[in-house]
Order: structure tokens, then C-alpha cells, then sequence
């Protein structure tokens, strides 16, 4: 039966940092997934979107983040396991048995990275052919190209509807952002950008119906407030309302939440021993929900375990100090 150090839960990006910090301090570390692919949201959800919150990268798209982090992490060759969902964490004598659909996992220690668990878009709820959805009712885009010289509609006011309305101004032939309010939910830096650019913003406006022809899709827009419609033609429209997310696999862990987020101390600890949780499954006096936070939290983690596995091991003073 063979023991591991770490077992980390969750292979989106900050998991898959976690997994190469625990190679740099030669941890034996194991990264289990339960998907098919790793990556998470940005590999699963919106490839193609800009990232703008990454230590030293100006710019970088979901797609090549994941591609850069599965680089990094292969520096030290970690064990990743796809298609492998846990369902109970029991506490051993001195290791911890995860339980999956295949044979169980032993592990001394748990990092769970399970950002906010399953996901799902959250859909359009207005009348129009659900055909039309992958089609001409886009949730995500895989290949910013394909829609060059569109017409393309976004419904939407957080980050990410800001966010696809800038990546996409470049590339389409126009761009319609169709928000319920007047002031939009995204960074300062973002907003400003959008106010500046060429993107065509409906607002305080709703989405009544969508209609299909042979032209395109019209788009019924009603005010939030007022009696008087207005119509949009679009070739696409993108759906950008968020996503829904179900951590219910965090209840049968039997781990203290707080609004169904995992708590944890100043060590990145959960309630229930040799349990650590990083990444925006988390919740502490003024976490903040960015995949830069997630990156900073995973050494933290890391670190306290191999204290505690390895009390006699130096821990690094710097980054140069852990060079191989």
C-alpha cells in the first residue's frame, strides 16, 4: 500500500501549482482530478479569455495558462489521476483514505483545491429555440477566430461579460454588451476600458425573447424601466450571466463551512485534521476570489504540511534556495 505525502484535490490552476510547489519541496504528491482534463474554469470555460491577474504576465489566455502550468509541473513528473472523484476522506491511523469510484488513495495530508466545484453557465431564462444553444447562443468560446467580422452580442456586467466584450473587439465586426444596469460589476481598469472603446452598450436593458432567421437572431431588448422596446441584430449572442457551482462534495467531507465555503486558518487549515483547502473553495477575513490569491496560498499549504510530515527539513528561505 503505498502512502503519500499529499494528495491534492482539484487540478485547475491553482491545484496544479500546488502540486509543482509540493515537487519543489520533494514532497512524494499525488493530483486528483474528476475530469477528464486539468485546467479547470479557464481550460473548461473560457479558453480563449484573457487572464490579466498573473504575477508577470501581461496578458495570458485560459488555454495558455493551463499549457504553461502543466509545463511547470512536469518538472518534477507528479502523479495525476484523471477521471477520479472522491467521495469520503476517512482519517486512518496515521493517514487519511480517500475513497473513489476505483481503488482508495492513502495520503498523509489533503490539499483540497476544488475552486468552486461543479459548474454550470448560468442560462439564458427568456423564450428562444434551446438549438440554437453551441450554435448562435454561445456560454463560452473556444476559438476567438471563428467569430472574425460577427456581429456579436453579449449579455452580461460582470468581469467576464467585460472581459469577452474586449477580447472580441478586435476580432468581430461589432459588438453589442447588453447589461440590466447602468454601472457594470467589473475592475475599475476594465470598466474604463469599455467606456473608451467601440463596444455598444444597451443599457439599463433586458433581453425579452430571441428569435432565429436567416440573417441572424434579433434580439428583443426591453428597458428596465419604460414601455418602449428597442430590436438587435446579432450573429451570435454570448451568454455571460456567471455560472452556478455545487460544492456538496465538501458536506460529505465533513469539513466546517462558512456560506458554503471551506474555513480555514492563517495555515490554510480545516477543521478537520491534516485537511488544508486553498483557492476560491476558501473563505478568511479578506480573501479575495482571484487565481493570483490561490497561486499565493498554495506554498502557505504546502509548507505546513511539510513542517509538520518533516519537522527536521529546512524550510526554504527564498526562492533561489530551492532551485534543483
Amino acid at each position: 500500500m503505498h502512502i503519500y505525502d499529499i494528495a491534492v484535490i482539484g487540478a485547475g490552476p491553482v491545484g496544479m501549482f500546488a502540486t509543482f510547489y509540493a515537487g519543489l519541496r520533494s514532497a512524494d504528491v499525488v493530483l486528483l482530478e474528476g475530469t477528464a482534463q486539468v485546467g479547470g474554469q479557464p481550460a473548461a470555460l473560457y479558453p480563449q479569455k484573457k487572464i490579466y491577474d498573473v504575477a508577470g504576465m501581461p496578458e495570458i489566455s485560459g488555454q495558455e495558462l493551463v499549457a504553461t502550468l502543466a509545463k511547470q509541473m512536469a518538472r518534477f513528473s507528479p502523479e495525476v489521476r484523471l477521471s477520479t472523484k472522491v467521495t469520503a476522506i476517512n482519517e486512518q491511523d496515521d493517514y487519511l483514505e480517500l475513497t473513489t469510484a476505483g481503488a482508495s488513495i492513502y495520503a498523509r495530508s489533503v490539499v483540497l483545491a476544488t475552486g468552486a466545484g461543479a459548474f454550470a453557465p448560468r442560462p439564458l431564462a427568456v423564450p428562444y429555440d434551446h438549438n440554437l444553444d453551441g450554435d448562435r447562443v454561445l456560454y463560452t468560446i473556444s476559438d476567438l477566430s471563428k467569430l472574425a467580422g460577427a456581429r456579436v452580442a453579449i449579455a452580461g456586467g460582470g468581469d467576464s461579460a467585460i472581459d469577452w466584450a474586449l477580447a472580441l473587439e478586435p476580432i468581430a465586426g461589432q459588438v453589442d454588451l447588453i447589461h440590466r444596469r447602468n454601472q457594470f460589476r467589473g475592475l475599475e481598469s476594465s470598466v474604463n476600458q469599455l467606456t473608451h472603446s467601440h463596444v455598444h452598450l444597451h443599457t439599463p436593458n433586458l433581453i425579452a425573447s430571441v428569435t432565429a432567421d436567416d440573417q441572424g437572431l434579433e434580439l428583443d431588448l426591453r428597458p428596465v424601466r419604460g414601455e418602449e422596446h428597442d430590436h438587435l441584430q446579432a450573429d451570435y449572442l454570448l451568454v455571460s450571466y456567471g455560472f452556478a457551482s455545487d460544492n456538496k462534495q465538501l458536506r460529505a467531507w465533513n469539513i466546517d463551512l462558512t456560506h458554503n465555503q471551506v474555513s480555514v486558518d492563517r495555515q490554510l487549515a480545516t477543521s478537520r485534521a491534516h485537511v488544508y483547502a486553498i483557492g476560491d473553495a476558501v473563505t478568511y477575513p479578506g480573501k479575495l476570489k482571484l487565481i493570483a490569491s490561490g497561486f499565493g496560498e498554495a506554498p502557505t499549504a504546502i509548507d505546513s504540511i511539510m513542517t509538520d510530515l518533516y519537522p527536521d527539513r529546512r524550510a526554504p528561505l527564498h526562492s533561489s534556495s530551492m532551485i534543483h
